[in-house]
């Protein structure tokens, strides 16, 4: 049974349809993201599978549970950071903890000891949270969201306002609790290299609409490539190629030639640059990104 079912998923305000008819799955362990312009329906989305804000159509089932039947028993399962999280700032981060846990059945101190250990703020628990960093902050918010164990976490650009090492860090601790703990998480982020490196598979909208789900292994492989030729004849090089690959794009910046070609036939022409007379000082496949595949499916809208 998947952990999180959404079958037509529908939020109107008026006329405007903000979320139409949104269905989507995910298993346990897995990390999904979502990906779109602003405007999208992202954030709507998360809001409306925590109850935030109320749907106007269609069904959520977290670990089989419906949503609007057996909401209470539903969010027990659900770990929940929606922006930045809420805390309290004139307590320490263990206060605010300890405050956090009396909402959830079950949360022991051990419990809390160990999520403390395990999002790395040990050495500073006992500190205000004014005087934390915004990236202590999100690892504080972390653990307030994972204290009662959930199955199902939804991060709402977790990674806003961190810096390069805060993010590293984030991604890190949620490969290893998807991983390790076998967590589902629902991540969306603005950051198409952090998706790229973090998510499994990503659920790209616009407009409200889903466009497309894919793994992010499929979407960043590709049997083509964009290659470069660093050669000493230019001109006769883009002759060459044009003649071998007729239709193709070639562009030229001084000695370097960029072109696309199928990956099997990079042996073939480099041994051609060289039969011609031509110099090949190097060869470099440019790695497709998932920036390249999401600009490829929204038709170039900015994200």
């Amino acid at each position: 049974m998947p952990l999180l079912q959404i079958q037509d998923l529908t939020k109107k305000i008026g006329k405007k349809i903000l979320v139409d008819h949104l269905t989507l799955e995910m298993d346990k362990g897995e990390i999904l993201g979502l990906l779109g312009p602003n405007g999208a329906g992202k954030t709507t989305t998360i809001r409306m599978l925590v109850g935030l804000i109320s749907k106007s159509e269609g069904q959520v089932l977290i670990n089989g549970l419906d949503t609007s039947q057996h909401f209470e028993q539903a969010m027990a399962q659900v770990g929940v950071i929606v922006e930045q999280p809420d805390l309290y700032k004139y307590l320490s981060g263990y206060d605010n903890l300890i405050l956090f846990s009396r909402m959830s059945k079950g949360v022991t101190r051990q419990r809390i000891d160990e999520i403390v250990q395990w999002v790395g703020l040990a050495h500073s628990i006992r500190d205000k949270v004014s005087s934390y960093s915004l990236g202590m902050r999100q690892r504080l918010g972390l653990a307030v969201a994972l204290m009662h164990k959930p199955l199902l976490l939804l991060l709402d650009e977790p990674t806003n306002g961190l810096d390069p090492a805060g993010i590293r860090e984030l991604r890190e601790h949620l490969k290893l609790l998807a991983r390790q703990q076998d967590v589902g998480i629902v991540i969306s982020s603005h950051l198409m290299s952090e998706m790229e490196m973090m998510c499994d598979r990503v659920a790209i909208l616009q407009k409200g609409k889903l466009v497309g789900v894919q793994r992010v292994s499929d979407m960043v492989q590709d049997e083509h490539a964009q290659v470069r030729f660093e050669v000493d004849r230019p001109d006769l090089a883009v002759q060459l190629l044009q003649s071998l690959l007729s239709g193709e794009q070639i562009d030229v910046e001084q000695e370097q030639l960029r072109v696309r070609i199928p990956k099997n036939r990079i042996p073939e022409i480099s041994q051609k640059l060289l039969d011609a007379g031509i110099s090949v000082y190097g060869v470099t496949t440019i790695k497709r990104t998932l920036e390249d595949k999401y600009i490829e499916i929204t038709g170039g809208e900015p994200h």
